[in-house]
């Protein structure tokens, strides 16, 4: 039982009854006062004329001031006939000067407010209309009023209350015993049917909500499989739907963890293998120089610094490359945006890898067009860009092949690229040349030396250029790479 009311059904659930049984409360009080305020305007219709009828009959018995005891009989006839009314004779300033009622019942008050009465005698009022009980003051009742003459000089009203203490004992005995309970059966009935339904239809509409915790939890616990199966369009549909999105979200990125680990992992035993070599080639040399010191020639010491120093400019190289990668990582690379020629740029890489190209009887080649307008970018690092993407062609590319630099414009775009004709990629790898810790490990790739750091590189720094790279290969057809840079919009 404890924990229904600790669930959402539960909470939703007593809070339903609490209101239905506050709107009862309030229904049952609000009809009660509806129906005694219709009971008094009617009540007050029907005697409207009461008062005045009652003075036609009276009038003529107060020739004198001094009669209005003599008209007791005559009232009390009346009251007979209807009991439930208290009758005053009132002066012009409103005082009572005489009252037929219960004998053993006191009148409380000296006076009664006019104001109610001159309103009630005038053409224009509103029914129902209320004045002073004076033996209850502060109390406001029905009441019937007419002018009376009393005696030769003396004006005054006749005020009857058309609900006197009488009237009230008996209207309240009935309230208690008939109306009181006729509503309070009332709402017990519609308490319970109306609860009955509504805490049936809230078991319904809620059981979408239990079924979502049940996933949810299934999904806490390591079944990443669950989904929520709802359908609509409604609140309870489109939260459901936000899960799966969530969920799938959440498994992909989990599975992209996974693989930036194993990356990570593959790529720390390719640094340690890359590291480990040319440190032990350094310290093979260096303990060679120092055991043979004396019978090394000028000649073989020269050849023996060379390697220990290009070795070491490997290792730094290597080094660098994860620097620039990890402050890439962190976006803590600014470019610095300047307009500058394309051509000039690529022109000035040519010469950069001439030498290595010609060394390794590769051509290499530019093909760019005349009046290319100015790109927009940072210069050094496009300059990087292109580096990487050269030198990555020259590693594959066999001897007897060609590099091509291209440029042309489209629109507002200026698109580059770098072509080889050298052994191309395997389809299998092209989704993931690009990322940071992957490596093909082909017999190509240790030959040449390559980190597969290059490629990552060149995409974290067009990314901070809002470009993109591209690349279409084939095995044994080559592989061509290409990226946008936006063209210089000069201001008028």
């Amino acid at each position: 039982m404890k924990n229904i009311f600790q669930s959402f059904y539960g909470r939703l659930s007593l809070i339903f009854l609490f209101l239905l049984l506050v709107l009862g409360t309030v229904q049952i009080v609000f009809t009660a006062h509806t129906w005694s305020n219709y009971y008094r305007e009617a009540d007050q219709r029907l005697n409207l004329n009461l008062a005045a009828d009652m003075a036609r009959e009276i009038e003529p018995l107060l020739q004198d001031s001094a009669a209005i005891g003599s008209i007791g009989n005559t009232i009390h006839y009346i009251m007979v006939l209807n009991p439930k009314i208290e009758i005053y004779v009132l002066d012009e300033q409103g005082k009572i000067l005489a009252f037929f009622a219960d004998p053993n019942k006191k009148v409380k008050s000296k006076y009664v407010n006019l104001k109610p009465v001159q309103t009630f005698l005038g053409d224009h009022f509103t029914i129902p209309i209320l004045g002073d009980d004076p033996r209850h003051p502060g109390t406001q009742k029905p009441f019937s009023a007419a002018s009376l003459k009393i005696g030769k000089k003396l004006n005054g009203y006749l005020y009857v209350i058309l609900g006197g203490e009488q009237y009230d004992s008996a209207f309240d005995t009935i309230r208690e015993n008939y109306i009181t309970k006729t509503l309070a059966g009332g709402l017990l009935v519609t308490l319970f049917f109306t609860g009955l339904i509504g805490l049936i239809l809230f078991f319904w509409l809620t059981r979408p909500l239990r079924r979502m915790k049940e996933v949810v939890q299934k999904f806490e616990q390591g079944q990443f499989q669950q989904r929520v199966k709802l359908k609509g369009k409604d609140e309870m549909g489109k939260l459901g739907a936000t899960f799966n999105s969530m969920a799938q979200t959440i498994v992909y990125n989990m599975e992209q963890l996974k693989e930036a680990d194993q990356q990570r992992r593959q790529l720390i035993a390719n640094i340690s293998h890359d590291l480990r070599t040319p440190l032990a080639s350094i310290c093979g040399y260096s303990e060679t120089i120092q055991i043979k010191d004396n019978t090394l020639s000028k000649e073989e010491r020269q050849k023996y610094l060379q390697v220990i120093h290009d070795t070491a400019s490997k290792m730094e190289e290597l080094v660098e490359q994860l620097l620039d990668l990890s402050k890439l990582d962190a976006r803590q690379v600014k470019p610095q945006m300047e307009p500058f020629s394309i051509k000039d740029l690529i022109y000035d890489v040519l010469m950069k890898f001439k030498p290595q190209a010609d060394k390794s009887g590769i051509k290499i080649e530019i093909d760019v067009p005349d009046g290319l307008p100015q790109v927009y970018a940072d210069i050094g690092l496009i300059e990087r860009v292109l580096s990487n993407l050269v030198d990555n062609a020259l590693r594959y590319t066999p001897s007897g092949g060609s590099v091509t630099i291209g440029a042309i414009q489209n629109n507002d775009q200026i698109e580059i690229k770098v072509r080889d004709t050298g052994s191309g990629i395997p389809q299998k790898d092209i989704p993931h040349i690009f990322d940071r810790f992957f490596r093909i490990e082909k017999s190509r790739g240790t030959i040449t030396g390559g980190t597969g750091l290059g490629l990552a590189i060149v995409k974290k720094i067009l990314e901070i250029h809002n470009s993109s790279i591209f690349v279409n290969s084939a095995v044994n057809a080559g592989s061509t790479f290409l990226f946008n840079l936006a063209v210089w919009a000069q201001k008028a």
